[in-house]
């Protein structure tokens, strides 16, 4: 019974992107859904932008054992990421009209940093699409009782965004991730409510969580805790701003004003909701504790679906399982989009001339389809968790795309020679620390980071000995520039 309704659901999910396909007349429908969206659904959009897998059963499951410490990337840095990106972004990058974010480097500084930054961001997105593909996997085998295996259950839950998002592209992301944006807050908090009753009321959740010491969200006052807790925050509050799916999400919006409002109302509804499934997740320990102390050991992942299962009606059980697809499907689809679109603009026509925007649009979509099968393949072989799979996705553009985004904005002098040095420092002590001492002193994200702005400045401010200056873009030629 339960496993009908979900295919009624999914139906629908594919019936609604069909019919957004047939508002793509070109690449930008297809990028930015042509630049159309109300305030409404670009907040829906947005918050979509990072509700999925990470944040029902990723950070549900981290909290269990780490408490607020563990998940200060997400969703305290992820959220504060859409605020920044609407308060500091939205407005200057609307007005260039961009199509993707890897335009921005192209016009603000040279083709090679164009094309390092594009590579950077679509390298990125192989453990955040890998992790809703197998959060995809994980439900279709507990709807279907162990009879699809999980990498099946991948495979189908691919094949099903695929279906949608190839044709209607930002069109299909968008009008689905509104639907699926309703179903996710009626559901998740139909089901808050109905797990508080059952764990003796909110205050009892709150006071046993706070009283095991899960509620510490600062660290110890050691040099050594902070910088890791810094980095942590960093990662994904910085390191998420330079990437495609949160851009084309702002940048369909009809108006740099309704760019600024939904990213900023985008992000404050995630940071709230987030806590809805870490709320029920917890509550399992007051409702089944013996079953939990066995998940935690085995797979924390399954700790939240389990308690669905065993100890609650079907409504229950169809409005959780409705809400979970809604949040992995409406992040797997803007996440399939974004790196496909970023190789075939950034990267494809450094090497192919398009004779027609139709021919691009078609060739998108042809990436559309091979970035997926790439996608199940990594999903298929990675033994990460969700979580991990998603803190870990956004460690590269941290280091090599944030810096020249940011000065390139709001720092006059930037030039393409400090944003060449920005990235290389960046990228080599990443790397390097990532390789020789990954569990030293300063993360290794971390440390490139600092060597990434070190980078830009001297770059920048000493003499131009291998490249052309960058080129500023004022407010008022922001504004001109198509």
């Amino acid at each position: 019974m339960l496993m009908n309704f979900v295919l009624v659901y999914l139906l629908v999910s594919i019936l609604i992107g069909v019919y957004a396909a047939t508002r793509v007349k070109n690449s930008r429908d297809y990028v930015v859904a042509g630049r159309h969206l109300p305030l409404y659904i670009v907040t829906a959009t947005v918050f979509a932008t990072w509700f999925g897998s990470e944040t029902v059963l990723g950070i549900s499951s981290t909290f269990l054992k780490e408490g607020l410490r563990g998940i200060v990337a997400d969703p305290f840095g992820s959220s504060l990421c859409l605020i920044l990106v609407g308060v500091f972004f939205a407005r200057p990058l609307y007005r260039l009209k961009l199509l993707t974010i890897g335009d921005f480097y192209r016009r603000r500084y040279d083709r090679v940093v164009e094309v390092a930054s594009s590579l950077c961001i679509i390298l990125s997105y192989l453990g955040w699409v890998s992790a809703q593909m197998t959060a995809l996997g994980l439900v279709f085998n507990l709807l279907s009782g162990g009879q699809i295996d999980a990498h099946t259950g991948i495979v189908i839950g691919a094949a099903i965004v695929l279906v949608y998002t190839l044709f209607g592209g930002m069109w299909s992301v968008a009008l689905t991730d509104f639907f699926q944006m309703t179903i996710i807050v009626a559901g998740i908090g139909y089901i808050a409510w109905l797990v508080a009753g059952m764990a003796g009321g909110a205050g009892t959740v709150i006071a046993h969580a706070a009283a095991h010491g899960k509620l510490n969200l600062l660290p110890a006052l050691d040099a050594r805790d902070i910088v890791a807790f810094v980095a942590a925050w960093t990662t994904m509050m910085l390191g998420s701003i330079p990437q495609q799916d949160v851009f084309q999400r702002v940048m369909s919006a009809k108006d740099e004003k309704t760019a600024v409002r939904g990213s900023v109302l985008g992000g404050s509804l995630y940071f709230l909701f987030a806590f809805f499934p870490i709320f029920i997740a917890y509550s399992a320990f007051l409702v089944m504790p013996e079953r939990v102390g066995q998940l935690l050991a085995d797979d924390p992942q399954r700790i939240l679906p389990t308690l669905i299962l065993d100890h609650t009606p079907l409504l229950a059980q169809v409005m959780f399982f409705g809400a979970l697809l809604s949040a992995i499907m409406s992040t797997a689809s803007g996440t399939i989009l974004a790196p496909s679109a970023t190789f075939t603009e950034n990267i494809l026509k450094v090497f192919i001339t398009f004779k027609s925007d139709k021919q691009q649009l078609w060739t998108m979509r042809g990436v559309v389809v091979a970035f997926t099968v790439g996608i199940v393949i990594f999903a298929l072989n990675s033994g990460m968790s969700i979580y991990a799979m998603v803190e870990n996705a956004y460690q590269v553009t941290l280091v090599a795309a944030f810096v020249p985004l940011a000065a390139g904005v709001y720092w006059k002098p930037a030039t393409t020679q400090g944003a060449y040095l920005s990235m290389v420092l960046g990228i080599v002590t990443w790397l390097w620390l990532s390789y020789t001492n990954p569990e030293g002193f300063w993360p290794p994200q971390f440390a490139g980071l600092l060597m990434s702005i070190l980078g830009m400045a001297i770059g920048s401010l000493f003499p131009r000995q291998w490249v052309h200056r960058g080129r500023h873009l004022s407010h008022w030629q922001m504004a001109e520039s198509d």
